[in-house]
């Protein structure tokens, strides 16, 4: 009994030893950690990003594009938020940037009304707002100071002088054209700005009947089953719009499903837009008649304009990235080697 007795107290002698170097070196470590953090970031410059979602292709692309230019190497800490496709996670998300006091915000709005407030919020507390890819909807221009992303109402335009140059191609441009347009999320800058600029070319032709206008959320389910839809009830489709690459892909699937082809030799001429990658080796063989570019990569010019603003210098109200018009004509086996999303 004694030896046993005399061994548990060794054992429990160097269990309290352990504990209490633990507690006090371990206490240090985490110090010290925490005071480096606090350190490095106060030396960088603090931003957060409210990114809409991760609703396509091209979602991801924009995300990895504004990852890749706010890094540690450029000076910048990032605080990056998903709010799948909630407008409320955006504005919870954007009060946690204001109670954190970073020093910019950067957010994609899911839609374009509702941010008066929160965006007011911002303003009080001193924080510039950036806008990213898309535009809000409200009467003080003051509560933002920049928006960096595409011209929508220009990319739906080129979409309509697209099919106009096409059909005089084809000398069909007097004939009826039936078309069906699959939209994205309602309300947001790039569904608004492409219906308005292919509405101002449609208008320009009494011949060209759009059948019906559909939103299909940018997702590839949902505009399979869209365009489901649009088949059954409409016998003689000739064109179909739709608004990105994913509901695209849907679109597609849905026409080669009830027997009908697509593209450049078949039944249905297919516009697109954004031009991701795989979209684009559609054009190439011909699937895709035309794919609009809605370029992603517009963490570089965020970081321009935060630099311009640091350093003082007045920037712009908006700044649109650079965008093609991809045909079978110019899609090269190099330009889909070089492609990153």
């Amino acid at each position: 009994m004694f030896r046993k007795r005399s061994y548990s107290v060794i054992v429990v002698g160097i269990f309290l030893a352990m504990t209490l170097a633990l507690l006090f070196f371990g206490s240090r470590l985490f110090t010290d950690i925490g005071e480096e953090a606090h350190i490095t970031q106060e030396n960088r410059i603090v931003v957060g990003v409210s990114q809409l979602g991760s609703e396509s292709g091209w979602r991801t692309a924009n995300t990895e594009s504004v990852q890749n230019a706010f890094t540690q190497q450029h000076g910048y800490f990032l605080i990056f938020n998903n709010a799948r496709q909630k407008q409320e996670n955006q504005l919870k998300a954007i009060r946690s940037f204001i109670s954190q006091r970073v020093d910019y915000i950067i957010f994609s709005p899911v839609v374009e009304t509702g941010w008066e407030t929160v965006l007011q919020e911002a303003k009080q507390a001193g924080i510039p707002v950036i806008l990213m890819d898309r535009n809000v909807d409200v009467e003080d221009q003051s509560l933002y100071v920049t928006c960096v992303g595409s011209n929508f109402v220009e990319e739906g335009e080129k979409a309509g002088h697209w099919l106009e140059g096409e059909l005089v191609r084809q000398r069909k441009s007097a004939q009826p054209v039936n078309i069906v347009i699959l939209t994205g999320t309602e309300g947001s800058s790039s569904q608004i700005g492409r219906s308005a600029g292919f509405a101002t070319v449609a208008a320009r032709h009494a011949n060209w009947n759009i059948l019906e206008e559909k939103c299909a959320e940018f997702t590839s389910t949902k505009g399979k089953e869209v365009m489901k839809g649009f088949l059954r009830r409409y016998p003689n489709i000739d064109v179909v719009v739709s608004q990105n690459d994913d509901m695209t892909f849907g679109a597609i699937e849905a026409v080669r499903e009830s027997g009908r082809t697509v593209g450049v030799d078949g039944d249905i001429m297919i516009l697109s837009f954004d031009a991701v990658r795989g979209a684009l080796n559609m054009v190439a063989d011909g699937t895709i008649n035309v794919d609009i570019e809605c370029n992603p990569n517009q963490g570089e010019y965020l970081l321009k304009v935060i630099d311009m603003l640091e350093a003082g210098e007045t920037v712009e109200k908006k700044y649109y990235v650079e965008e093609d018009v991809f045909t079978i004509e110019n899609v090269t086996q190099e330009l889909l080697q070089e492609r990153t999303y």
